[in-house]
């Protein structure tokens, strides 16, 4: 009788354990998912300010086509990303095709000087400053869920219970690490 006491006092143990731990993991995957919608959101900002931007910089600098498709292109195929692993990569590339439309424009004085163009940097600049918050937000709720994932014993149960890593939302390289600068 001691010893069935002893076993059902255990079994309790071991189940409220892992209820605790696939409670927690639960909840740090919401979070996770709600700091990649909030990310989300300002990368639909960022689609929806593109096309304005070739319209204007077009305007301008007829002869840079190139620049202007693939902008279109990557900006499609960041919309059009199923995964949010996907989505970072999309938006890798697209980030650096942005800096060559920056770079481009600063070789037309009188786009540096329209009024629309102005006004776009400014909007940019703000969307630029909150989108990186927002990424640093995910990034770091990304940590606490993997950290809880893999720390002994959750990791044993996280991988019984289909609990899967998270990425992290980074620059590729040194070049897209610096700042996007947007003055004219």
């Amino acid at each position: 009788m001691l010893y069935g006491l002893i076993g059902f006092g255990i079994i309790l143990v071991i189940g409220a354990m892992i209820v605790g731990v696939y409670n927690s993991l639960v909840g740090l995957r919401e979070k996770v998912n709600e700091a990649w919608s909030g990310v989300d959101t300002f990368l639909k900002k960022r689609y929806d300010m593109i096309p304005n931007l070739i319209e204007t910089v077009k305007g301008y600098a007829k002869h840079e086509q190139e620049v202007f498709t693939k902008v279109t292109e990557l900006r499609t195929k960041a919309m059009g990303a199923s995964t949010p692993d996907e989505q970072i990569q999309a938006e890798n590339a697209l980030s650096g095709t942005l800096k060559t439309l920056f770079a481009v424009a600063e070789n037309y004085p009188d786009l540096k000087a329209n009024q629309n163009f102005m006004q776009f940097q400014q909007d940019y600049t703000v969307l630029e400053d909150e989108l990186n918050k927002s990424r640093r937000f995910y990034n770091a709720v990304v940590r606490d869920y993997n950290t809880k994932r893999l720390v002994f014993p959750n990791n044993i149960l996280a991988g019984m219970l289909g609990f899967t890593g998270r990425s992290y939302f980074e620059l590729d390289n040194e070049e897209e690490r610096k700042n996007v600068e947007v003055k004219f």
